[in-house]
C-alpha cells in the first residue's frame, strides 16, 4: 500500500466497500412507542448536511471515523464493525455565539430524525425534546482550556451499534491507538452520489482520501494488519482509553516492539480515576461500555472483565488502598454477574431441550462435533446402542432397568 505521510487514496476495492457501508441500513432504534427509524448511512449524511447548511452552520468536510473506517480498508482482522461514527468539521470559531451554534445543529439532527419519522404519524405534535428522549442515547458539549470545541450526539441502537455524530471545530486527541486513527473523508464520495446515477465500475469511481491522525498512515495500517498496540503520547489519552486497550487485548492485539507497556498501561490507568473517580461512575461506565461492544458475546464479555482486572491490579499507582480494593470488587461482582448469565442461558436451554425431548418422545442417538480443519464436516459419532436386561419381579418395587452395552 503506498502512503505518502499521513494520507492515503483508496483503490477500487476500498471505494467498494465504503459504499457498502455508506448504503447500508442503520437502525435507530426508539424508546417506548417510538418507531424504529430505518435509514441508509449515505442518506443521514447528507440530510444532516443539507439541514446545517441551510441554518448557516459551515461544514468544513464530513468524515468516516473508528471502527467502520478501519473496516474499509479490508484487513483479516477487521472482518465486521460495531460503531459508526461520524465527524463533521463545523466552525465555532466565534466564542459568542458557540452556544447558538452548538443549539443549530441539535435542532438540524433532531429535525432530521422527525422527517424520519413513518407515515401516519402526526409530526405536528413531535417537539424537539420528545425527539432527544426517543431516540438519543446520549449528547455531550466539550469547550475547554486546552482549546477543545465539539459536540456529540449518540443515536440509540439496542445492539450496540449506536450511531455517534461529532461536530468538531478542534479536538486535540482525535485518537486513542493507531488501529483507530483512521478518517475516511466523505465529500468526494457524497459529490459523486449527488452528479452520477451511474454505478460505480473499476474505471469509473470518486477518488477518496483518507488521513491517519496518529501521524503515519503506512504504519498504522501496518498496526491494523498485524493487530499491534502502539499511541502517542499515552498520557494525553482520556480515561475511556483504559477500556479501549482492555478490548483490544481481549481480540488478540498485541503491543508494538517499541512501546513502554508498563508505563503506558499506568498513564491510562490514571487518567480513568481522574476522569471516573466515583465508583457509581465505574459502573455506569463500565456497563455501559460492555453493552456497547459485547451485547452479543458473553464468553468474550468474560474474558475481557479478567483482562481489565489484571492491568488495573498490575498498573494501577494513584489510588489509596481501599479505593483500589473497591474498584476490584466491582470488575469482580461484574464477572461474576457474566458467569451467572452465562449459567442462566445454558441451564434454559437444557430445559427447553428436554421438554422438546418429553413431547416430541425423541432419543439421542448421534453427536456432531466439527467441523475441524481438514475435515468434510461429516462428525457424527454413532451413541452404543443400549438394551434393557430383564430381572425377576420385586414384590415391593418395580423390576431395576438395567443396562449392558452392545458388543
Amino acid at each position: 500500500m503506498d502512503c505518502i505521510n499521513r494520507f492515503q487514496v483508496l483503490c477500487y476495492e476500498q471505494v467498494v466497500r465504503l459504499h457498502e457501508v455508506m448504503e447500508g441500513v442503520v437502525p435507530i432504534h426508539g424508546r417506548g412507542n417510538f418507531p424504529t427509524l430505518d435509514v441508509t448511512l449515505k442518506d443521514l449524511v447528507q440530510a444532516v448536511r443539507n439541514k446545517l447548511t441551510n441554518e448557516g452552520v459551515n461544514v468544513r468536510d464530513i468524515r468516516l471515523n473508528g471502527g467502520a473506517a478501519s473496516y474499509i480498508f479490508g484487513t483479516e482482522n477487521i472482518p465486521s464493525y460495531n460503531d459508526v461514527d461520524l465527524i463533521f468539521g463545523v466552525d465555532l470559531s466565534d466564542s459568542s455565539s458557540n452556544h447558538t451554534e452548538l443549539q443549530k445543529i441539535k435542532h438540524c439532527v433532531l429535525s432530521c430524525l422527525l422527517d424520519l419519522l413513518p407515515e401516519g404519524v402526526n409530526k405536528e405534535k413531535m417537539s424537539s425534546c420528545s425527539m432527544k428522549e426517543a431516540y438519543v442515547q446520549k449528547m455531550v458539549k466539550v469547550c475547554n482550556e486546552h482549546g477543545d470545541k465539539w459536540s456529540l450526539i449518540s443515536l440509540s441502537n439496542n445492539k450496540g451499534r449506536n450511531i455517534e455524530l461529532k461536530f468538531v471545530d478542534k479536538m486535540k486527541r482525535q485518537f486513542e491507538f493507531s488501529v483507530d486513527s483512521f478518517q475516511v473523508i466523505l465529500d468526494s464520495l457524497l459529490k459523486f452520489y449527488e452528479i452520477s446515477s451511474a454505478p460505480m465500475t473499476e474505471h469509473f469511481y470518486p477518488t477518496v482520501v483518507a488521513e491517519s491522525v496518529y501521524g503515519n498512515f503506512e504504519e498504522a495500517w501496518l498496526h491494523l494488519n498485524k493487530k499491534l498496540i502502539a499511541t502517542r503520547n499515552p498520557e494525553e489519552i482520556r480515561g475511556g482509553g483504559l477500556l479501549k486497550y482492555c478490548c483490544l487485548l481481549t481480540r488478540g492485539y498485541q503491543p508494538a516492539e517499541n512501546v513502554d507497556i508498563n508505563a503506558m498501561q499506568r498513564y491510562m490507568c490514571s487518567r480513568f480515576f481522574i476522569d471516573f473517580s466515583d465508583i457509581n461512575q465505574q459502573r455506569q461506565k463500565l456497563e455501559s461500555y460492555l453493552n456497547d461492544h459485547f451485547s452479543d458475546d458473553e464468553n468474550l464479555k468474560h474474558e475481557y472483565l479478567l483482562t481489565l482486572y489484571r492491568v488495573v491490579d498490575e498498573s494501577t499507582i494513584c489510588l489509596m488502598g481501599h479505593e483500589r480494593r473497591q474498584t476490584l470488587n466491582l470488575i469482580h461482582q461484574l464477572a461474576c454477574q457474566v458467569l451467572m448469565e452465562q449459567e442462566r442461558r445454558a441451564h434454559t436451554k437444557y430445559l427447553e431441550m428436554q421438554q422438546f425431548d418429553q413431547l416430541s418422545n425423541l432419543t439421542i442417538d448421534q453427536v456432531y462435533f466439527g467441523p475441524f480443519p481438514g475435515s468434510n464436516g461429516t462428525q457424527y459419532y454413532q451413541l452404543p446402542t443400549l438394551y434393557p436386561v430383564s430381572a425377576p419381579p420385586c414384590p415391593l418395587c418395580p423390576p431395576p432397568q438395567k443396562f449392558l452395552q452392545c458388543s
